[in-house]
């Protein structure tokens, strides 16, 4: 976060609201878990979903940067920003019986398509939120996608335990009754050239992600059994069945070794009359360059898969591992084995997989926090095992582009500058294949920086920017709290199904009911209230100081720069610590203080 101004600006309080300024899309999140707290769902859906055309499918998967940055967390544990949006969601989102009404009122009217015609190439999350944005610009929008359906990674990646896929069809549903095109089944340079995409398109975005998964040079990599966690994955998601044994191991620490781990202990549900088991082998990979998982996807999917035991090894210690915390949590909650701070040595089998080979690492990151892992000689021992899954990491497809097209980055990706345009001068790129493997939210938030860029380029308009919207400080001066001792709710777990209940691959989280949703929503601090002060009013009584609970306020003696031996007194607020009770604000004799926030008003 920037310094602040000098003085109370409320551009610089509206995009510096911890909430909203780690979300990518910079959802408001503290105005719609107010909402909440208030009993205003319908108000809180609709704040959640303006910026975001996937608020069912975020509700429940998204990683929730926002609650990293939740202030909250400092006193005991963030507000479960991603629940309660999924609560709200499930009353009035795509999934709801008002159907996609509410959705739909999130975006305004839907002009006629009269613009540039755009071609996108990729149905995932990013190339739909582009595709979203650019048939409200008024832009014909055509989507071209390899495979038979849209969704990419949260089809072909993300576990149908973490989110079902009823849902994502709905959500995909909304927007193409925008009037966007799709062309489902159609591969670049297989189906279309790209050359014949730039004649009939004034302008391409490119958003195909990385889902060719990577191996390790390590002996035994070619052995049957060995597997990529992105071809597993894409298989299971496909409905296929994989003959996994009874002993899997999973190499990796981020989440796609999770979600396969996971994803196998669920495999064994799989109906008799689902498709044969298929070899992963180089057959398979040219399916698995068409999505993206993630570690520990992978080792939640082999328990169910009827395997006796799952064993995640990773390279990283508990406190260093890039796995979420609760997928880690959950995955040892099921049965999953996790070892930490061992690396791969070499696979063991003659013609197919009996065990992983690992030593011990000394260390990870070098002293500059480089990926730099150091290994332990003679501290070699051997897991044994009948699958070994490989997450160590993703690569983007982007043959059909050609040598020459487009600018490469230094991972094999597209090079793109900040507004996404690539070294072409109609051809755009975002998510995974410009940045690397991320997380859904900011594939979301590419989207709608691609579109707003290609726009701008071609109508020369701004749709990030609407006519007659300013953001202006709004004082509060009678400023009261929703609820007596909101600081010491704690937090409210999100239900889930029971261990011994998890069958097959049906949803794992149930969410809150409207009475736990209200609770949650009254922890927010509502770090959207900034405390102002008028120091020609001040008479620096110290009742404010006096009367603090967190004791965040503070009056000290600060020398005036430039005026001599004079002295000054300033009044100090901590933010970090402020709970926004409000008693200094009522307590302040002259009304020096008064709180203020930040909001969009429209003239």
């Amino acid at each position: 976060m920037t310094a602040p101004p000098p003085i109370p600006d409320a551009q610089w309080l509206w995009e510096n609201e911890p909430c909203r300024a780690a979300c990518p899309v910079h959802t408001d999140a503290g105005a719609y878990v107010t909402a909440i707290a208030e009993g205003r769902f319908r108000d809180a859906y609709l704040i959640a979903r303006g910026p975001n055309p996937f608020p069912s499918i975020c509700g429940r998967v998204c990683a929730a940067p926002c609650e990293t940055a939740c202030r909250r967390g400092k006193i005991d544990a963030p507000v479960s920003i991603r629940a309660l949006k999924r609560f709200v969601s499930e009353r009035y989102g795509v999934e709801s019986f008002a159907g996609a009404s509410a959705w739909h009122e999130g975006h305004g009217p839907v002009p006629a398509a009269t613009g540039s015609s755009v071609a996108i190439i990729g149905g995932g999350p990013g190339g739909l939120a582009a595709a979203h944005d650019l048939r409200l610009a008024g832009h014909p929008v055509t989507v071209y996608e390899a495979e038979s359906r849209l969704g990419g990674m949260m089809v072909l990646g993300i576990p149908e335990y973490r989110l079902p896929r009823p849902l994502i069809e709905r959500e995909i549903g909304a927007i193409l009754e925008l009037g966007v095109d799709v062309k489902l089944d159609c591969r670049i340079g297989r189906d279309v050239t790209f050359d014949e995409l730039l004649a009939q398109h004034a302008a391409v975005f490119v958003c195909v992600g990385t889902g060719r998964g990577r191996s390790l040079d390590i002996p035994g990599n070619d052995l049957d059994g060995v597997f990529k966690a992105v071809e597993f994955l894409l298989n299971v998601n496909r409905g296929f069945r994989v003959d996994l044994g009874e002993r899997v191991v999973v190499v990796g620490g981020g989440n796609v070794a999770f979600d396969a781990a996971r994803t196998a202990l669920r495999a064994a549900a799989y109906d008799e009359a689902a498709p044969a088991p298929i070899a992963l082998g180089s057959g398979a990979a040219d399916a698995a360059r068409r999505g993206l998982t993630t570690t520990l996807d992978a080792a939640r999917a082999a328990i169910r898969a009827g395997v006796r035991s799952v064993t995640v090894v990773a390279l990283e210690s508990f406190a260093e591992m890039p796995a979420a915390f609760e997928e880690i949590e959950e995955a040892e909650s099921e049965g999953i084995h996790i070892v930490y701070r061992r690396g791969p040595h070499r696979i063991v089998g003659t013609g197919r997989v009996t065990g992983l080979e690992t030593v011990e690492v000394m260390s990870v990151f070098d002293e500059q926090h480089r990926f730099a892992p150091v290994f332990a000689e003679g501290t070699e021992s051997i897991i044994p095992a009948d699958t070994v899954i490989l997450a160590v990491g993703q690569a983007p497809d982007i043959d059909f582009l050609g040598d020459g097209t487009t600018k490469r980055n230094r991972f094999g990706g597209v090079a793109v500058d900040a507004s996404l345009l690539t070294s072409h001068p109609r051809v755009w790129a975002g998510g995974d294949v410009a940045f690397g493997p991320r997380n859904l939210i900011d594939a979301i938030a590419d989207g709608r920086k691609a579109a707003a860029s290609i726009h701008a380029s071609l109508s020369g308009e701004s749709v990030s920017s609407p006519a007659g919207v300013r953001i202006e400080l709004i004082a509060k001066p009678n400023f009261r709290r929703l609820a007596t001792g909101y600081d010491a709710i704690a937090r409210v777990a999100v239900p889930s199904v029971p261990n011994e209940r998890r069958i097959g691959f049906a949803e794992v989280e149930t969410g809150y009911d409207e009475g736990h949703a209200v609770l949650e929503g009254l922890r927010c601090l509502r770090c959207f209230e900034n405390i102002m002060l008028a120091p020609e009013l001040c008479i620096l009584c110290g009742l404010c100081v006096d009367v603090c609970p967190t004791d965040c306020i503070s009056i000290v003696r600060a020398d005036h720069a430039g005026h001599g031996t004079a002295a000054q007194s300033a009044l100090l607020l901590d933010e970090e610590l402020c709970i926004r009770c409000g008693l200094c604000i009522n307590r302040c004799p002259p009304s020096a203080l008064v709180m203020v926030h930040a909001k969009e008003v429209v003239s």
